[in-house]
């Protein structure tokens, strides 16, 4: 699957393996497994970000994906996102979609919605965003079994 098909069809929360189609080095080659793992992965989708222009230069569509939060128990000290291009030459693979029923918490930033937190219910998103510090209101959507929570555009929250 390409990166434009996932940027147009995967939904938030999705889990995406990526890949560049190259074997896994041997363990004894630091620096070869190193740059392997860069482009070789699995990571959940958290936002997509549409084209935009900057003076002359085009930012083309990408989407964001969370590989984790890194520190002690308890304290998460490092996020890593990487983003993607649309236009990427890795290869996707969608691996997981979130299961009906459960929630996407969602926070405005930038003017789009990223997600933060998979909860299996409503009552449990709220308690979540409560024992969190984010910045901004939380939006939460219910995942739907035909698909209607891929509407994700900001304005679908306007009061």
């Amino acid at each position: 699957m390409s990166a434009r098909t996932i940027y147009e069809t995967a939904p938030l929360g999705a889990l995406v393996r990526f890949s560049n189609g190259e074997p896994q080095p041997p363990a004894r080659f630091i620096h070869k497994l190193r740059a392997w793992r860069r482009d070789n992965g699995e990571a959940r989708l958290i936002a997509k970000t549409p084209s935009a222009t900057v003076g002359r230069h085009v930012i083309p569509d990408c989407f964001t994906l969370f590989e984790g939060g890194y520190g002690p128990p308890g304290l998460v000290l490092l996020v890593v996102h990487r983003e993607h291009s649309a236009n990427s030459s890795l290869t996707f693979e969608v691996i997981e979609i979130p299961p009906a029923g459960c929630v996407l918490c969602l926070i405005a930033f930038r003017e789009l919605l990223e997600l933060k937190h998979l909860a299996p219910d409503r009552a449990a998103a709220a308690a979540w965003h409560a024992s969190q510090r984010h910045v901004g209101d939380p939006h939460y959507r219910e995942v739907q079994p035909d698909g209607t929570h891929l509407n994700l555009a900001l304005e679908a929250f306007a009061p």
